[in-house]
This record gives C-alpha cells, structure tokens and sequence, in this order.
C-alpha cells in the first residue's frame, strides 16, 4: 500500500512537469502520509525511505521501457533488459583475421572509431538479419576466442534538475568558501555545455563529440559548472581550470553509446587531461572496460556518479570499474542519499543535493543526485594534478583522502566511502529562486 501510494505521488509529480534527467532517481518531497493502523512513525519514516529507494530505481526502468518503446527502430533490450543500440555488436582492437571472420559469417562494419592516444579503435559490427544480438555476441566470441565483443550499450546521466520551488529549503545567503583556481585540465564526458552561459564568461571550454554545433544540454551544463564555474555567489570546485567538454549525446535520445563513450575518452587522453568527470551510469560493458584500464594505466583519474538506483542496487559503471574514483552523494545535512548506490566502489562523498547549479537560458536550478557530487570531487583532485601520471594521481587521492571528514562506520565504509569532501563549494540553494542577474554580476572571490 505505502509503495504504491509513494509511487503514485512520484509519477504525478513527474507528469507535472519536473524535469528527470538521464534515468536518475529522485528523493521525494515532503508528503502527508496517512497514519495506517498498527503502524508507527518511526516504523512508517523507515518504510518510506525504503520506498522511495525503490520507486527511484522503478523510474529508471520507466526510462528504459520508455527509451525502448519510442526508439525501437535503433535500440533494443540486452538479455537483462539494457538498452543497447540496435542489431550492433562492437570488437575492441580486432585483428585483420578476426574481421575477415566476422565478413564471412554475414557481418558488415558499421563504423570504426581510432582510439588514437590509446592505441586501440573500435569496430561496430552489423548484426545480419534474422539473427538475435545474443546469438551475434555468442558467434563472434566463438570465432575469435581471444577478442573482446560486447553490445554497443547506452549510458544515462545520473541526477536530476528541477527548479525550486517556493517551499525550497534555503541554504545561507553568502558565498561559499573559497577555492584557490587553477592553471590545469579537467574534462568532463557527457551531454553539451551551454557555453555562453555567465558562470563560464571567464572559463576556456573546449567542446567535442558533435558534428554540427555544440548541442548544450541541462545536465552538462550544471556538471560543467559544478567543475569551472564561477561568479559572485557561485564557484566550481576547480574555477580556473581549462574544460574539455565531450558531448556523447548531441541533442539525441539514443545518445551516451559505448563507442562515443571510447572515443571522449581518447580524446581527453590525447589532450593531456589528467581529470575525467563522468557522471553517466549503466551496466557493464567489455569495451567500456577494456578503455578505462588503458586510460588510468596512463596516469588520468577518472571520477564517476556512483548511481541513484538505491543502496541495495547492483553495481553501475564505469564508477565500479577498479581504480576509478565512485563519488556518492550527501544532503545538506551530510547525510547520504537515500537513492544513492552503496557498496566499495564509493570511494568519496561530495555535495550532491540542496544545492544550484547552472541550467540552460543563463539560470540557476536546484539539482539532486549522485551526478553533481562527482564533479565537485573531480575538481578537487585536478587541483593537484597538473599533467597525467601514475605518481601525481596517487598523491592527489591520498592527499583527498587525508582532507575527508569521515562519516558513517569508523574509518572507509561502502556507504560514505573515505568521507566527505567539498562541502564547502556547495553552491547556495537561494541561488534557484532568484533572478539570475543578482548571482552574476561579478566576478568569483
């Protein structure tokens, strides 16, 4: 009965109009909830948390039946119901032979995206007709045992940004705490950022990914702030910091594919940026791995959103791959999100709600979720790093790690993980409910 009343108040807030970015899970407002008989207070708190950890990872199988349902001309469902591109199987690095293989058993190649910085490329195989990409995956990995195959899988944002609203808690309306700029690269691998937005009138951005104009995007815009952006009240992690800016979506609802995915990352690689932001998540893929390894083998950090599918959620990547930095995300409060992944990927946690962000048309918005801790964590570890190198990044994250406030369990945890980082660079959450000119008319402290 709770779960279905918690379930009906979340789609009516969605059919209300509340923006859901990317398959992340939201926490709800403040509900009246009938008192039931034999239930009490406490009993009904703790039954709601666990509810609405269970409605958020319900929303993001609503967007994956929904994407599924409206795309089924170019996506299809893996065996667990992941959406991938459709009737595609990629080959990581495939050898002649193996290709002339794959020709011979009805195979075409779609596209072949060079991995160049990483010594790899990425070959896109067309499933023949009639057979089912679970058959393809199995032939192709039968005709070449030594090869690594897998489905060209689609990666979602994960947060959710939403303008405040009047009842919005308010945070203090002063700036936050400073944080010393600096001269170095971040990059950040996700939707398009808008470029012109104020917070970014002093920042270099670089964008990439898209073969027309930049398609800016709410999502990559708030991230993108979190990471450079700077004004009056309002400063990112590391402002000052150079922003190389992958677009995997450009604008499209089958955007965030695995290969587009590999292809930001070797750019970013091939530019010498030793921090990579990427707040997508999904499930895991081989060739999503297979390039992670090779871009921390060469020095990079990578930070990635732990996910908002609920703390008994399996694993999502590429934040549960080894060595990248999972970032989970706490409330005003330091409390962790109730929708928040838990489990050791989670190596920090950042600000992730009760705070601003830039949105799209030159405006600040409220966001929640596990996307905008990430970057905040991303910004403080390039702080320390001035080029790619096995030796700085280690020192960068130790260093981090000696900064956290540990919360929860004594000591590293599956929930907070080394303990939380930047709070202060959480941006003011009034910033969401007044005209944006007033946060905008100077530049950072």
């Amino acid at each position: 009965m709770l779960r279905a009343f918690f379930a009906a108040t979340l789609m009516l807030m969605a059919q209300a109009g509340q923006a859901q970015i990317g398959g992340g899970a939201i926490g709800l407002p403040p509900v009246r909830v009938p008192q039931l008989p034999g239930v009490g207070l406490p009993d009904l708190a703790r039954t709601a948390g666990a509810v609405d950890s269970q409605v958020a990872a319900d929303v993001r199988r609503l967007r994956i039946r929904d994407l599924l349902r409206t795309q089924a001309t170019v996506v299809e469902a893996d065996p667990r119901g992941n959406p991938v591109m459709r009737a595609e199987v990629l080959a990581f690095s495939p050898s002649d032979a193996a290709l002339e293989r794959a020709r011979a058993a009805g195979y075409d190649v779609l596209r072949e995206r060079s991995l160049d910085g990483l010594d790899a490329r990425i070959v896109v195989l067309q499933v023949p007709a009639r057979t089912s990409i679970r058959r393809a995956l199995r032939q192709l990995r039968s005709l070449d045992p030594g090869g690594t195959y897998d489905f060209n899988h689609l990666y979602f944002e994960s947060g959710r940004i939403s303008a405040a609203g009047a009842s919005a808690q308010r945070v203090a309306d002063v700036p936050p705490a400073g944080v010393s700029p600096s001269p170095g690269k971040l990059g950040l691998i996700d939707g398009g950022v808008e470029i012109d937005h104020p917070v970014f009138r002093e920042a270099i951005i670089h964008p990439y990914g898209c073969t027309k104009s930049t398609v800016p995007s709410e999502h990559g815009t708030a991230v993108a702030s979190l990471l450079v952006g700077r004004a009056t009240r309002f400063h990112g992690a590391d402002p000052g910091a150079e922003l190389y800016a992958a677009d995997v979506y450009c604008g499209q609802p089958t955007g965030g594919a695995v290969d587009a995915v590999a292809d930001a990352f070797a750019w970013l690689v091939r530019e010498h940026v030793p921090v990579i932001n990427i707040s997508l998540v999904g499930p895991p893929n081989a060739m999503l791995e297979a390039v992670v390894l090779r871009v921390n083998a060469r020095g990079h950090l990578i930070v990635a959103a732990v996910g908002n599918d609920g703390p008994a959620a399996p694993p999502l990547y590429p934040a549960a791959y080894r060595d990248v930095i999972g970032v989970t995300g706490v409330d005003a409060h330091q409390r962790v999100l109730i929708e928040a992944g838990h489990g050791p990927q989670v190596k920090f946690a950042a600000p992730g709600a009760d705070m601003a962000a830039a949105c799209l048309t030159g405006k600040f918005s409220a966001v929640r979720g596990t996307s905008f801790a990430a970057p905040i964590v991303a910004g403080l570890l390039a702080a320390d790093m001035t080029a790619p190198d096995t030796v700085s990044a280690q020192r960068a994250v130790t260093s981090l790690i000696h900064s956290a406030i540990d919360l929860g369990a004594r000591g590293p945890d599956k929930v907070y993980g080394n303990g939380l980082v930047g709070e202060s660079v959480r941006p003011e959450l009034a910033l969401a409910t007044e005209p944006a000119k007033s946060a905008l008319t100077s530049n950072a402290h």
